[in-house]
């Protein structure tokens, strides 16, 4: 599965940093930027990776992703086949399980199954008369095979941690990270843009209160960020051009995971009338896994719209939505307006460059 660019490190312990933040606002979710030592649900919430007996008898990997809700509720999806990117095939069969947390043990119950959850490790059991145990897995830590990806020579460094000279009204954390809400303070027209975000953890927000920000694309076509983990990948989701096409799967990792957007976009095409001769199109890879591929978009997407389309570049924006969601890594090539290389040539190019990064990346750490 090395064709999805993902590595994988297996943790069967779990550490909790220190460091905790809160939302502004008097009703507002709380959001914690960094792992909270005060919540005693946020250990149990991720990613874990094992095997299980299926109805043929036979073993096969299995994927699990917990989510937190907040007060010691829990929502989970169980993956045949291993998980997003990593063994699952896109469309195959999921299950779906609700569940609370008692003291250090997390209960997860499905239609036909039961997950127990301690320390780490699961243990997967069957439902009725002649229950049984089918199945185990561990906790595991993903990681994009783009994440801290060097910006090519001919790139422009948007933000680097040290300036945001090259954005409005940018503003740093004390760590040097960008907050949410500013834009490019140049307009561009076809590029490659790699950025890196984390969203905050946010478990009693839901649906569009959590983790929300977003990429605008020369002002007018949403990517969109939001911590859509373990959720079904819909066209509202991370991973989305907005209200417009979901992605074809959902990669987003779990909060406070740092993450990846790697966006290859050519702008629509205008004859010399104005009139649009070529849709605006995009290659999206979502933590190195690609979401869109060589897609054409007819319109602009959600607050978009009121910009409209025309032939002129304009900023790409980072939407602030109120919550803290934080970047860095941001670097941009240029490939002007009339470009003769097409998205997917590009891709290709950049598919054929991960993948050889990743190789040497396994091969170093002698796996």
């Amino acid at each position: 599965m090395l064709r999805y660019g993902l590595l994988i490190a297996f943790c069967f312990g779990l550490l909790i940093p220190q460091d905790a933040h809160s939302a502004d606002g008097k009703n507002k979710p709380k959001a914690w930027t960094e792992a909270p030592q005060d919540d005693a649900d946020y250990p149990f919430q991720g990613e874990y990776l094992g095997s299980k007996i299926n109805d043929c008898r036979q073993c096969e990997p299995v994927g699990l992703q917990v989510v937190a809700m907040g007060d010691a509720k829990f929502s989970a999806v169980e993956y045949r086949g291993g998980l997003p990117g990593y063994g699952w095939p896109i469309g195959g069969d999921r299950a779906k399980y609700q569940g609370t947390r008692e003291g250090d043990v997390l209960t997860l119950t499905g239609e036909h199954q039961q997950i127990a959850i301690q320390n780490g490790h699961t243990i997967i059991k069957s439902i009725g008369e002649y229950a049984r145990q089918v199945g185990t897995a561990s906790f595991v830590t993903r990681q994009s095979a783009t994440l801290g990806a060097c910006r090519p020579c001919n790139a422009i460094a948007i933000f680097d941690g040290t300036s945001t000279e090259l954005l409005k009204n940018g503003q740093m954390t004390e760590e040097g990270l960008l907050k949410e809400g500013t834009e490019t303070r140049d307009a561009y027209g076809d590029f490659r843009l790699h950025l890196e975000f984390r969203l905050p953890y946010m478990p009693r927000a839901v649906g569009q209160q959590r983790s929300n920000s977003g990429i605008y694309v020369q002002s007018r076509y949403e990517v969109q960020v939001l911590d859509s983990f373990g959720l079904d990948g819909e066209f509202n989701e991370c991973g989305a051009l907005y209200r417009e096409v979901k992605p074809n799967l959902n990669m987003c990792l779990p909060p406070l995971s740092w993450q990846t957007y790697d966006i290859w976009f050519r702008a629509p095409r205008f004859d010399a009338d104005g009139k649009k001769v070529a849709n605006a199109n995009f290659t999206v890879w979502l933590n190195g896994v690609p979401v869109h591929e060589n897609l054409d978009l007819a319109t602009p997407t959600g607050g978009g719209k009121r910009v409209g389309e025309g032939p002129n570049a304009l900023p790409t924006k980072i939407q602030n939505h109120s919550n803290p969601v934080r970047f860095r890594n941001i670097w941009l090539v240029h490939h002007g307006i009339a470009g003769t290389c097409n998205n997917q040539q590009l891709a290709s190019t950049e598919a054929s460059s991960a993948l050889a990064g990743l190789l040497a990346k396994i091969g170093s750490t002698g796996n």
